[in-house]
C-alpha cells in the first residue's frame, strides 16, 4: 500500500510564507511525476505546479515567480515553497504522485490535504 503524508500548512499573514512537505512511503518501485493542487472555498481543485522525474517543473499562472516546486527523489518527497502570499492563495492543498508500486500498478495516489490560511 502507498500513502502520501502532507505537512507544513497553517495560518500566515499575506506577504508571508509556508513551506509545504509531501513524503511517499509503501510498496514504491518509483515516482513518476509529482504535484500539487488545491481547492479554495466553493471553487474547483486546479493545478497549483508540478515537476517529473527529471525535474522539469510547470506553474499555474497565478504562482509563477511566486511558489517553487522542488523534489527529493532519495526521500520520496515533494515540496512546495510559497512566498509573497496573499489571501487568495488560501485553500485546501493537496499533493499527488504516478506512482509505480512494488507490485508493478501504477496510478495516481492523493495526500489527505492540509489547509493553508492567509489572513491578517
Amino acid at each position: 500500500q502507498v500513502q502520501l503524508v502532507e505537512s507544513g500548512g497553517g495560518l500566515v499573514q499575506p506577504g508571508g510564507s509556508l513551506r509545504l512537505s509531501c513524503a511517499a512511503s509503501g510498496s514504491i518501485f518509483s515516482i513518476n511525476a509529482m504535484g500539487w493542487y488545491r481547492q479554495g472555498p466553493g471553487k474547483q481543485r486546479e493545478l497549483v505546479a508540478g515537476i517529473t522525474s527529471g525535474g522539469t517543473t510547470n506553474y499555474a499562472s497565478s504562482v509563477k515567480g511566486r511558489f517553487t516546486i522542488s523534489r527529493d527523489n532519495a526521500k520520496n518527497t515533494v515540496y512546495l515553497q510559497m512566498n509573497s502570499l496573499k489571501p487568495e492563495d488560501t485553500a485546501v492543498y493537496y499533493c499527488n504522485a504516478d506512482i509505480n508500486s512494488s507490485g508493478f500498478s501504477r496510478r495516481i495516489y492523493w495526500g489527505q490535504g492540509t489547509q493553508v490560511t492567509v489572513s491578517s
